[in-house]
């Protein structure tokens, strides 16, 4: 499984991040950029993903994310890991919108 640092994401500049996390969860604070698709969901909204984008996959921490990154590794698709997540996004002083 391929990981990205916080850091590292943040210098792609349009990159398609996934935040997996419950709706409410992305309320209260997300990546700039991020767009939701809850892991609760995910089966019943894939089909909403950029077809042809490497996919950055965040959730609170890392470990529902890394779920669905193996799960988008096994259908073919290119997926990587966001290491520590929104919890790390937000700690670095990264870009952040809320509520």
């Amino acid at each position: 499984m391929e990981i990205i640092t916080v850091g590292d994401l943040a210098k792609l500049p349009g990159a398609a991040i996934i935040d997996v996390r419950e709706p409410d969860e992305f309320a209260q604070v997300r990546a700039v950029g991020a767009v939701s698709i809850p892991m609760s969901q995910f089966l019943e909204r894939e089909n909403e993903l950029p077809a042809d984008e490497t996919l950055y996959i965040i959730c609170a921490s890392g470990a529902r994310s890394a779920r669905v990154v193996e799960y988008l590794e096994s259908r073919d698709r290119r997926a990587v890991n966001v290491e520590g997540g929104t919890y790390a996004w937000s700690g670095a002083g990264l870009p952040v919108d809320q509520g």
